[in-house]
């Protein structure tokens, strides 16, 4: 049977309208043969859904049942809708319409505005936010850079959910939202800002999905046009409809029942964008004759990940947990899901680069392993792990840390700290370098406490107290440093991770991960208050952060790790729990009983178990004899301010080699060696394999690759053996 998630690059198109049924598997192939009447389609993860409605489409109009231009299929995102294209095309059906929700919309209002309005159709507004701080400024309300991305989220949010400005405040009242700011000023934002869309002639991107309706509910002419364009109906994802996006489709349809639509309620996790899965739990109810059918042959995971999967989704609760779907993986075993405990966010990001560079070792593709975590926050403890261990890496969804707007501009703060030093009236009651940092960066929107609920300021909150952190911990590793010496940090973190980006493992937040899979998964920072977050109040919310989970697990194909770490810093104290998600799953929280492991075992998971890191003595500086604990000092073994024997000649050579063999891999320096690692060997001068081994950062496949070459200029030969070692 052809696996749902690979294909050849250029397939065959099938000869007959039979050939196109060739591979699906019995469901599949129902679903494809149910061309009339409501269709509700229930596709769990990895079950191969685009297959299954493509081949629909494709067949039908193979067999002469749908005309191409008579079909309209939507999703919600260009990429899905473009596969959703492409795969037609090779299936033998092009001239079928596959487009977002907004880009369908934007389609039929182009070309029956003239016609029912008269004129030309507003300009569309493509950024948003500019009108919206006009809009605030009218109202004589102050908005930062944050708080103006939250309140245009909640302008969407109202405008897709179809809440006036008018009803904002009490609809948000009887809600479970959190609103980034007083909802009455939100209300008067909101209403000025429809009035500045009108007072310019423009319009945005919801308003496509509401001047749609609106045209369509007025004009019984133009609706009967499209509804005879238009006959045949198909939704992709169609847990994440808003009730705008279903208003639209009910009005596409009138009184028809054509309508196939796809989904899985277990995968909602944008409610906070106004996606509801009601849609579709209530499509039974709202079409009583409609064919159902179940999906749940998972093509994508091994029977231990969709094990652990389904073993997730067993102990969910709500009106979405009745109906989940238990997958039945379709894959050879693979290794078991490893769960593991460290005793500190930087000890577990160090472990996971290392198991990390230990799978590229081993023949996986960095481009096919992927590190997810809750919040973009953080992603710098793992940039700064895999740069020092010399793994190639990319961001998705965010900036890198020290990109963002909000760092960037803390950094700019505390250069200017440090430039003042004891002249700066900020700092008279700072006592040391943490309070230092805090007093700084609580201009910039930095507070002892978080802010409720999620959105922009609680990321922009985040990626300060970051900073905090970092500082708390740069002054318990060197208690001397002072605001000049953490800049210059900052600056060096910056400097290395500021690297061209090449092919490399994925940096995410889970949200961003929707839609994707790799090879091997990282969930990382799997604790209490960040899975689920801590503003998860209701048990609604809890049960969507449980989903989310759900979403990141089923993203493995292979090898999947769940990671947690006891405390936030070296030397803290271990009070943080494993989330409570995994209790029965991971081993020793206890027992689930017997749940279905999709490969027919029928037992309850067991992981390599919790691995604990080995208790070693201190780590001494080789020239005072103090303990080391920041990570940059331990590579040199010395402290970093001591007295440095470098050979100052050696190390300008090795740059020059690095760079030369940075450019024929095509990947930033820092993948090759850091900085500190040259510097240690420079200081160190090896002369044997097993004196270079022993220096942190040049682990066995380094030795392998670049050991002969290092040594060579160590020993003072120009540009190494010469030789190019694999």
């Amino acid at each position: 049977m052809t696996s749902a998630t690979h294909s050849t690059l250029f397939p065959q198109v099938p000869e007959t309208a039979d050939a196109v049924l060739d591979g699906l598997d019995p469901e599949q192939r129902e679903v494809a043969l149910a061309l009339n009447g409501p269709v509700c389609v229930l596709a769990g993860a990895g079950t191969g859904k685009t297959r299954a409605i493509t081949h629909r489409i494709a067949y039908g109009v193979r067999a002469g049942v749908l005309q191409p231009a008579s079909v309209l299929a939507v999703t919600f995102t260009n990429r899905a809708a473009g596969e959703m294209r492409g795969r037609l095309r090779q299936l033998g059906a092009g001239g079928v319409q596959a487009r977002t929700f907004h880009s369908a919309a934007l389609r039929q209002l182009q070309f029956f505005w003239p016609k029912a309005v008269g004129g030309e159709l507003p300009r569309l507004l493509e950024r948003k936010i500019q009108l919206v701080a006009d809009a605030a400024a009218r109202c004589r309300i102050r908005l930062d850079r944050n708080e103006l991305r939250d309140v245009t989220g909640e302008i969407e949010w109202a405008k897709v959910t179809q809440t006036v400005p008018a009803d904002y405040p009490a609809v948000v009242a009887k809600s479970v939202r959190d609103a980034p700011r007083d909802p009455a000023e939100i209300g008067q934002i909101y209403a000025m800002y429809e009035q500045l869309k009108r007072d310019r002639s423009v319009i945005d991107f919801e308003d496509v999905l509401l001047l749609t309706v609106g045209i369509l509910q007025d004009r019984h002419d133009i609706a009967d046009q499209i509804r005879r364009q238009y006959q045949h109906f198909v939704v992709d994802e169609y847990q994440d409809v808003s009730p705008l996006q279903q208003r639209l489709l009910d009005l596409w349809l009138g009184d028809r029942d054509n309508l196939c639509v796809v989904g899985d309620a277990s995968q909602t996790i944008y409610s906070f964008t106004g996606a509801t899965p009601d849609h579709l739990l209530n499509f039974r109810t709202r079409h009583p004759g409609a064919t159902v059918v179940k999906l749940v042959r998972d093509y994508r995971s091994t029977p231990q990940v969709v094990h652990l999967a389904n073993g997730l989704l067993s102990q969910a609760r709500g009106r979405a947990a009745e109906h989940r779907l238990e997958l039945i993986s379709q894959r050879d075993p693979g290794p078991e899901p490893v769960y593991t405990e460290y005793a500190d966010e930087p000890t577990e990001a160090e472990g996971t680069a290392r198991r990390i560079r230990d799978l590229i070792a081993v023949g996986v593709p960095a481009g096919e392993i992927a590190v997810l975590y809750r919040i973009n926050a953080q992603s710098e403890v793992y940039e700064q792990a895999l740069a020092d261990a010399g793994v190639p890496y990319q961001l998705r969804g965010a900036e890198r840390f020290f990109e963002r707007q909000e760092v960037r501009e803390a950094g700019i703060a505390l250069r200017g700290a440090a430039r003042a030093g004891g002249n700066d009236s900020l700092l008279d009651d700072a006592e040391d370098l943490p309070s230092q940092v805090r007093a700084v960066l609580s201009t910039k929107g930095w507070t002892s406490t978080p802010p409720a609920g999620s959105g922009a300021v609680r990321d922009r909150w985040e990626s300060l107290a970051a900073l905090v952190r970092l500082a708390e911990d740069f002054a318990r590793a060197k208690p001397g440093a002072t605001l000049s010496d953490l800049v210059a940090e900052l600056d060096e973190r910056a400097a290395a991770q500021h690297a061209p980006t090449v092919q490399g493992v994925t940096l995410a937040s889970l949200h961003a991960a929707k839609g994707l899979e790799w090879d091997a998964v990282f969930l990382v920072g799997l604790t209490e208050g960040m899975m689920p977050i801590t503003y998860a109040k209701t048990d609604e919310q809890v049960e969507e952060e449980r989903r989310l989970l759900y979403v990141g697990v089923t993203r493995a194909r292979v090898h999947l790790t769940l990671s947690w770490a006891l405390s936030r810093s070296p030397g803290g104290r271990a009070n943080r729990r494993p989330s409570h998600f995994l209790k029965g799953l991971r081993p020793g929280s206890g027992s689930l009983g017997t749940i279905g492991s999709g490969g027919g075992a029928g037992a309850v998971e067991r992981g390599s178990g919790p691995v604990r890191r080995k208790a070693r003595g201190p780590v001494l500086c080789r020239v005072c004899g103090a303990t080391l604990t920041e990570a940059g000092a331990m590579k040199l073994m010395r402290c970093e301010d001591c007295p440095s024997d470098m050979d100052e000649a050696l190390y300008e050579r090795l740059r020059d080699w690095r760079s030369e063999q940075a450019r024929e891999l095509g990947q930033p320096a820092y993948c090759v060696f850091t900085d500190k690692t040259l510097m240690a060997i420079a200081e160190r001068v090896p002369t044997t394999d097993g004196e270079l081994s022993s220096i942190a950062g040049v682990g066995v496949r380094k030795l392998d690759r670049f050991g002969a070459e290092v040594l060579a200029i160590c020993a003072g030969e120009e540009g190494g053996t010469g030789e190019d070692e694999v």
